[in-house]
């Protein structure tokens, strides 16, 4: 069975962090002043050239293990021109359609939002006359 996206990315996510944080660690050479000011060096505007060489390592092998990891996973990965824009035809496994036949199509109900007192299908409305199994509405 294939792993949802999410939990992929959540695997090639902590994979990546915990990869450049050796990383840093390494770069640092077991100095921890060399360790704080290479922490200090990444912040959110940072461009990736100003990050250290042991940092910008780190990540283009985590990006590369990434798609690897997506394509050996079955999901397709690639520039959003050469990608398939269609969805998949029938995502229903063929049991279930089966088992539920054509009377039980399910379709959006066609009215306003929310139903009245009045308005349950099959209850008592106006001109159904009276609810079963109960005494009628005065």
């Amino acid at each position: 069975m294939p792993k949802a996206a999410s939990d992929v990315m959540q695997a090639i996510l902590i994979a990546a962090v915990t990869e450049a944080i050796e990383a840093l660690k390494a770069g640092a050479g077991g100095l921890p002043n060399n360790l704080l000011r290479d922490v200090q060096s990444v912040h959110p505007n940072a461009a990736f050239t100003e990050l250290p060489k042991g940092l910008q390592d780190s990540i283009n092998l985590s990006v590369r293990n990434a798609f690897n990891l997506m394509l050996k996973e079955g999901y397709a990965v690639g520039p959003k021109g050469e990608m398939p824009t269609q969805r998949p035809i029938d995502r229903v496994p063929e049991r279930d359609r089966e088992r539920r036949g054509p009377s039980e199509r399910r379709f959006p109900r066609a009215g306003p939002g929310r139903r009245g007192p009045g308005d349950r299908p099959g209850g008592a409305g106006p001109g159904r006359g009276p609810r079963p199994g109960g005494k009628p509405k005065p």
